[in-house]
């Protein structure tokens, strides 16, 4: 009995879990942030390829 009541205050004492967790939401609003910015600027990209691809078919013909 008293091996696991020293464990569970061991565990909970224990902080190095913490770390990991941490970036790991970081990584996560980063990856979320990039996608809600590639979203915004889909549309802008796609009319900047088109113009180029017209431009350059309107140059070769």
């Amino acid at each position: 009995m008293k091996n696991i009541r020293n464990f569970i205050q061991h565990l909970l004492r224990d902080e190095n879990g913490q770390d990991l967790i941490e970036y790991a939401l970081v990584a996560a609003l980063i990856g979320l942030a990039a996608v809600a910015a590639l979203n915004t600027l889909s549309g802008d990209v796609r009319g900047l390829f088109t113009s180029i691809g017209t431009t350059l078919s309107s140059a070769i013909l």
